[in-house]
């Protein structure tokens, strides 16, 4: 293929690398002075300074009221589901193309996902699809939205911003609160990405951040729960610290808890991420005009950030004419030293979540075939 080749050249380029990861973490700042600090103090496990200053400056920075740190992403939202009063044998509402965490995270509640379709535009949850959903599939009975086809009781919905390229959020919640069900967004991708001025993860009754080694920032595993509800945010804060009552040396625990506090030396590293977040952002903005031109006048398409959004373009991402073109593009680029993906399997082809009921899922299954991210790495 020779757009292949020529995309081959133009990444080795501008990343001056023979092998170009999809993304990989940037340490230009604080963080082997705070790791310092940190493993000096003695407190490196889930109790620590880091740990409380990451809560403070990471609700300074989205926004939110409560930002609560999390050991991952996964953790995060199982509790968020959780206190959104996601149960055993409920149902969540989520799209089918989105990282499996999503899935697992309603599996760890007992809960089992519904599939809708989700928008080309935005790569996120339709919210017509939502919508006719809703409408012609679901009843009322005492104030509870159920399943039509499994009677079971729908308790959340979660819509996921892909590759940190903003969903119609603000659609989304309106029809959720027609029916008075909460929205949990899943914002894991979506570090430094606003929509309409409002960074994500801070619309629904909560939102969940991610930050793997893969992200534009990272802890090396953390994650953390947006919410403006401050007894919501209490509970959050005390079920992720093993439910302890605090107390100076007694251990009492009143109820079943998780051990989901983020550690704080991760917390260490992850404040040194954030003091340089700005520049992360504006420089995959300047990758992001590079690929632009690249692909312009071409069939092969660019996603660019939806309408009413500024995205982190977290990963960059192409849509190609078909999967055979799809699967032609990753045997070069990577036969070549130049690391891409396809999107995820649909959830819905997963073993453990076929059994979940789908909307027609026509735009999923499009990109399903075509989607190739590319190298996304912070450019300095």
């Amino acid at each position: 293929m020779k757009k292949c080749n020529e995309f081959v050249r133009l990444v080795k380029d501008i990343y001056k690398k023979d092998f170009v990861a999809l993304h990989e973490p940037i340490f230009i700042g604080n963080e082997k002075k705070y790791l310092n600090e940190c493993i000096e103090s003695t407190f490196v496990s889930s109790v620590g300074a880091f740990v409380d200053k990451v809560g403070i400056e990471f609700s300074r920075f989205t926004g939110s009221r409560n930002f609560i740190p999390t050991v991952n992403g996964t953790s995060a939202l199982h509790v968020a589901l959780l206190l959104a009063g996601v149960q055993n044998d409920t149902e969540v509402i989520t799209q089918p193309l989105t990282f499996v965490a999503t899935c697992n995270a309603i599996s760890h509640c007992g809960a089992q996902p519904v599939f809708v379709d989700v928008d080309i535009e935005t790569l996120g949850m339709s919210p017509e699809s939502l919508k006719i959903f809703l409408e012609k599939h679901t009843y009322d009975k005492d104030g509870e939205i159920y399943n039509k086809h499994t009677h079971k009781k729908i308790r959340a919905i979660v819509p996921m911003h892909t590759f940190g390229h903003p969903c119609k959020i603000d659609k989304i919640l309106e029809i959720a609160n027609d029916f008075d069900i909460p929205v949990v967004e899943d914002a894991a991708e979506g570090v430094g990405s606003y929509y309409r001025n409002k960074h994500l993860g801070t619309y629904g009754k909560f939102g969940t951040l991610s930050f793997n080694g893969n992200k534009i920032i990272t802890s090396g595993g953390g994650g953390g729960i947006l919410t403006d509800d401050e007894e919501l945010a209490k509970r959050a804060r005390h079920i992720t610290t093993t439910a302890k009552i605090p107390h100076k040396w007694e251990f009492y625990h009143d109820e079943t808890g998780y051990n989901y506090r983020m550690p704080n030396i991760n917390a260490a590293l992850l404040l040194a991420q954030l003091e340089k977040i700005d520049i992360f952002l504006e420089n995959k903005r300047k990758l992001v005009e590079l690929y632009a031109k690249f692909f312009e006048d071409e069939e092969i398409k660019f996603v660019t950030e939806p309408g009413n959004s500024r995205s982190n373009y977290w990963l960059n991402a192409i849509i190609l004419e078909n999967k055979a073109q799809r699967d032609k593009f990753l045997e070069c680029t990577n036969a070549n030293g130049v690391m891409t993906r396809p999107v995820w399997v649909l959830m819905n082809k997963l073993p453990m979540f076929k059994g979940a009921f789908c909307m027609p899922l026509k735009n999923a299954e499009y990109l399903e075939e075509r989607v190739v991210n590319i190298p996304s790495g912070v450019v300095l």
